[in-house]
């Protein structure tokens, strides 16, 4: 398990804690899957980025989970909650470990690789370059999905994670992950880099 970051307490919800832990852990596997299929470093970094976010996330759970307790029969009313957060950490650990596989050059057998690739959808990291024309303008704005089959999952921001960030606007030096058709990615992968004008790829 990663280091726990060293963050001020502010006072979370448990749901949206919660909320924020079960995204995380479905992005990881996504990302970690597509890591060791495809032995792509820099989606398995990511995985890394996300297990450090989870584990912060879980210190702040404990911690608001202790503060809520106020007697026994509270804390067995919470020992669910904290049961499910444990999991759900599990499951960041366990994405991290497929990720180990790519960053250790432990490799992943060649059926295994081919029974996946068939699948339609693919992911991508990209960083955004200060000329790309699709900085400032919010995911939603762009409108991927319909323009080139590609949809951005999450946006990481130097140690800040937005996921789902369908209303955030895309800012130079954001790390792009997206999820789509291999030729969808290619072109927002070129749009990223300010390689074209356009999502078409002109």
């Amino acid at each position: 398990m990663s280091e726990v970051e060293r963050v001020e307490y502010t006072p979370i919800s448990v749901r949206e804690t919660l909320i924020m832990m079960k995204d995380i852990s479905e992005l990881m596997i996504d990302l970690a899957y597509s890591a060791a299929l495809f032995n792509n470093r820099e989606l398995a970094e990511e995985v890394i980025e996300l297990e450090r976010k989870m584990d912060t996330l879980v210190y702040i759970l404990n911690m608001n989970l202790m503060l809520a307790a106020r007697d026994k029969d509270d804390a067995e009313s919470l020992a669910g909650v904290a049961k499910v957060g444990s999991l759900t950490n599990s499951i960041s650990d366990a994405a991290a470990d497929i990720a180990g596989i790519v960053l250790n050059d432990i490799g992943i057998h060649p059926i295994v690789r081919e029974v996946f690739q068939r699948t339609e959808e693919h992911l991508v990291r990209v960083k955004v370059s200060d000329d790309s024309f699709i900085t400032g303008r919010t995911v939603d704005d762009l409108d991927l999905a319909a323009e080139v089959g590609a949809d951005i999952i999450a946006i990481r921001r130097g140690r800040h994670w937005m996921i789902k960030p369908e209303k955030e606007i895309v800012l130079p030096e954001d790390v792009l992950l997206a999820r789509g058709t291999a030729s969808g990615l290619r072109k927002l992968a070129r749009a990223a880099k300010g390689e074209t004008k356009d999502l078409d790829g002109g």
